[in-house]
């Protein structure tokens, strides 16, 4: 294990900051201001909201940045090893604490909320996470300075100067009108790396791929996924949150060990849903790799699923990466979001516990 992180001496205000990296962000559009001479031309005029007919159902709509704001998407990674998770939580070092702390910097205003696809927990990797947030139009296009780049090349030219370096932002655009990073996605796809064979064991990924002392058997796990995969109640693979569902439609579920490739004598386990409850992917891992070592009868992953009793233990984190997240063509975005949120309310409200939250 690495040197312990150094909150207080590291990063600005606990929030994930460096100080000096501020400091260079600073001088870098000072820089950039002084060496291009053209004025940006004014940015255009906010579109004017249409109100929506009197009886209209408005409650399950995806929510429309008010007029004069702009909805932007984030496209991004990062090392999960150093952060306590996705979501703030004080005194800890957290992905979102960063991120939202960073674009208050570059911004210069105070730090806008995030939303995200996926809420990743403490450990877990991204290499295509998606978030959104809301900005007033004229922060969105002073944030070029007297750049001729177009804001979202802008601002991600920026974080780059004030990220530390677990986190990339990759792009950030203009979101087409509808979307939202949460509620129109169609479908999460994370992959668990495990490597059994020393030959496979890199110590350069030692962060993103679990070592596993014993061999196994991946034909006959990926034989024991396949009863698992469409839609269930996932309850015994997830860890239980009162008046939440833990229904979810589990679009694929293979493993497999690569030929070629960087994954190469890897074992891969590929797993796709519309979302995921809280610790559920890592709980399918765990019951198996009890199959794969041969512990466990290949049933016995689908007998935990109509039993609905929590009996496996969750694999390690540090094995799991988020990989991507899909969305439908951009006409699709809202009405996609629309449907979502509906579902999730409809859901909320019936008799179950489980974790409504796309986590893993």
């Amino acid at each position: 294990m690495g040197r312990a992180y150094d909150a207080g001496a590291d990063l600005r205000g606990g929030r994930g900051v460096p100080t000096g990296a501020a400091r260079w962000v600073a001088l870098t559009r000072d820089h950039e201001d002084r060496a291009v001479s053209p004025a940006d031309p004014a940015p255009p005029a906010p579109v004017q909201a249409t109100p929506a007919p009197e009886g209209t159902a408005t409650a399950a709509a995806p929510p429309v940045p008010e007029d004069g704001l702009v909805r932007v998407r984030l496209d991004l990674s990062y090392d999960g090893t150093r952060f306590a998770g996705w979501a703030s939580q004080p005194s800890l070092r957290t992905v979102q604490g960063t991120l939202e702390a960073a674009l208050g910097t570059v911004l210069r205003c105070v730090e806008p909320r995030l939303t995200v696809a996926g809420r990743t927990d403490a450990g877990v990797h991204a290499r295509g996470q998606v978030a959104h947030l809301d900005l007033e139009s004229e922060t969105w296009f002073a944030v070029r300075g007297r750049q001729t780049a177009p804001p979202g090349v802008a601002l991600t030219r920026r974080l780059a100067g004030v990220l530390p370096p677990d986190v990339v932002v990759h792009r950030a655009d203009r979101a087409p009108a509808g979307f939202d990073a949460r509620f129109s996605a169609l479908r999460r796809r994370y992959a668990y790396r495990l490597a059994d064979d020393p030959r496979a064991v890199d110590p350069l990924r030692r962060d993103h791929v679990l070592r596993h002392r014993l061999p196994l058997d991946e034909a006959a796990m990926d034989r024991a996924a396949q009863p698992l995969v469409g839609q269930h109640d996932f309850a015994a693979f997830c860890r239980p949150r009162p008046g939440a569902t833990t229904i979810r439609t589990l679009e694929g579920l293979e493993v497999r060990r690569p030929r070629a490739g960087a994954d190469a004598g890897l074992v891969v386990l590929g797993v796709t849903a519309d979302a995921f409850c809280h610790s559920m992917v890592r709980s399918l891992v765990g019951a198996l790799l009890a199959v794969g070592e041969g512990r466990r009868s290949e049933g016995w992953p689908a007998e935990l699923l109509t039993n609905g009793r929590r009996g496996v233990l969750v694999a390690p984190a540090a094995g799991l990466t988020l990989e991507g997240v899909e969305y439908p063509p951009d006409s699709g975005l809202a009405s996609r979001a629309t449907t979502t949120r509906a579902r999730r309310t409809e859901e909320a409200r019936a008799p179950r516990t489980g974790a409504s939250q796309e986590m893993t």
